[in-house]
């Protein structure tokens, strides 16, 4: 029987390299964002290959996010694997002059988003004692840096809902990963600068980790055998060394 994957954030990046991956290997899906017009562009592009059904939502909106998964039809109820991708940065400020709008919009994406998702969807999974969740968390989740503050903290909150999730699922057989990412070149660092030209740097110098690594890695991840649960994983592009350390050539 055909898997049935939701995942989130799906309209860029991971989220959309993800969707394209899991396609390959004839996955149905439930493609989440809030940009209509890429979900429709995504779904035609896939649905050649798989059974594709799109929700359009934000997943800040606690009522929103709970409306629309439990809209979703017959053939899409079963949801055996979430990927909880939905995620941001806003800024690189010093704590003292951050900006409260830049960090209530990643604490409600990075962190509400992510349990108001879960919340919707896990029961099920405890019901049918099975399923897999995969958070993408980031190496800022393990580290904090330099004007990292919020953001590092977001990622290090979504870390401890990925531990707690495994222990308290543990019962259910439900597995729970955390993927946790370095510099992937996608269009994180434009929203995290606003458009500013700074953005275009972030990634030149060296060759970052692309959307398709991190999708492999997902892939990798919840086509292990059952007794084989990858609990939590960091991976950096070569250049990385941590979330400071990075040898560009410029």
């Amino acid at each position: 029987m055909k898997k049935t994957a939701l995942i989130t954030g799906a309209t860029s990046g991971i989220g959309r390299a993800t969707a394209h991956e899991f396609a390959k290997y004839g996955i149905n899906l439930v493609l989440c964002g809030r940009r209509q017009e890429r979900l429709d562009t995504i779904q035609k592009a896939l649905e050649k290959q798989t059974d594709v059904h799109t929700l359009n939502f934000d997943v800040r909106d606690k009522d929103e996010t709970f409306n629309a998964i439990n809209s979703l039809p017959e053939d899409f109820k079963s949801i055996d694997i979430l990927i909880n991708n939905a995620g941001n940065a806003h800024g690189l400020d010093p704590i003292q002059t951050g900006n409260t709008d830049d960090w209530d919009a990643m604490m409600d994406i990075n962190v509400k988003g992510l349990l108001y998702v879960s919340k919707a969807v896990i029961p099920q999974m405890t019901v049918r004692q099975s399923g897999h969740i995969i958070n993408i968390g980031s190496s800022a989740g393990k580290e904090v840096y330099p004007k990292g503050n919020v953001y590092c903290a977001s990622k290090h909150a979504v870390l401890a809902i990925t531990e707690g999730m495994r222990i308290d699922l543990n019962p259910f057989g439900i597995k729970v990963c955390a993927i946790n990412p370095g510099l992937v070149e996608t269009e994180f660092s434009q929203v995290r600068f606003k458009g500013d030209v700074v953005a275009d740097s972030v990634y030149k110098g060296y060759k970052a980790l692309q959307p398709e690594d991190i999708a492999e890695i997902i892939y990798f991840a919840i086509s292990r055998p059952t007794h084989v649960n990858i609990a939590d994983l960091l991976v950096f592009p070569t250049a990385q060394a941590n979330s400071t350390t990075v040898k560009k050539n410029l």
